[in-house]
């Protein structure tokens, strides 16, 4: 069986999510904390947060997975990352020359969500 590059996509894409969202609470908790701790966000608030965030991604990777109305899922991981890339730049901007790119890596990540679930809804319709 061949799989086809946008069934790999989303496959990547949903894994990206799902991991992030499981690491975030199970994997290394304490860095999300010390980056919320940065933006003053502390206690219960920074466990929430943390929590939100995680359940969020995890949401939206199996979401993906799912394939159900992919064209509203683009969007919602688009905003999503539109969100954490504000919040994270207003909490350490210093992240943007990170050489590991945790924020520049939304970049391309925006735009092979865009192709991959907008862009194809679109030219179904």
């Amino acid at each position: 069986m061949i799989l086809s590059l946008e069934k790999i996509s989303h496959w990547v894409i949903a894994l990206l999510w799902l991991s992030t969202g499981i690491t975030s609470i199970w994997g290394a908790p304490e860095i999300g904390y010390e980056v919320l701790a940065r933006g003053n966000i502390v206690g219960d608030l920074a466990v929430a947060s943390l929590y939100l965030g995680s359940c969020l991604d995890i949401f939206l990777g199996l979401w993906i997975l799912t394939g159900y109305r992919l064209l509203w899922c683009g969007w919602a991981q688009i905003f999503t990352i539109f969100i954490y890339t504000v919040l994270l730049t207003l909490i350490a901007a210093e992240f943007w020359l990170h050489p590991f790119g945790p924020l520049t890596k939304n970049l391309p990540i925006v735009i092979l969500i865009y192709i991959v679930f907008i862009n194809k809804a679109r030219s179904l319709n």
